[in-house]
């Protein structure tokens, strides 16, 4: 079983995009709309004070006609962020986001966030080891080793 840990290092960029929550939604947005990414890790300093992903962003700004240039990031994010550990697997991973309805969760490691895993990550990895298992059990039906 694959871990978060091996799950980053296979990521392509491992960079992390984060925000304070002192700045506007709307360059929280325009981060996002550049990274061509769907959240944001809300920082303070070094601790990770929030998450705000483009639901927030439709649900408590358009749905509720406030303007993202005059709100900051704090009123809008998640504050209670799950995260994971390096050694957690891919399916406690999956687990976890499907029982919480969460796209995406930080691995901290030390009380350090280490990177982040997306739900995107996590099905790439579960097809990826599907398709292992089929080959090793079509080579042991036609009797072909390795």
């Amino acid at each position: 079983m694959t871990s978060a840990s091996d799950i980053l290092k296979l990521k392509r960029d491992q960079t992390v995009s984060t925000i304070t929550p002192s700045a506007s939604v709307f360059d929280a947005l325009k981060l996002m709309a550049d990274k061509s990414i769907g959240s944001l890790v809300v920082m303070e300093g070094e601790n990770i004070v929030g998450m705000i992903t483009e639901r927030d962003y439709a649900r408590k700004i358009i749905l509720m006609a406030r303007s993202s240039k005059d709100t900051p990031v704090r009123d809008i994010m998640t504050s209670s962020v799950m995260y994971v550990r390096p050694g957690h697997t891919s399916e406690e991973c999956m687990m976890l986001m499907t029982e919480n309805r969460l796209r995406h969760l930080p691995v901290m490691d030390d009380g350090k966030m280490i990177g982040i895993i997306s739900i995107g990550d996590l099905v790439k990895d579960i097809i990826s080891e599907q398709k292992f298992i089929i080959q090793q059990l079509e080579h042991y039906i036609t009797g072909e080793r390795s």
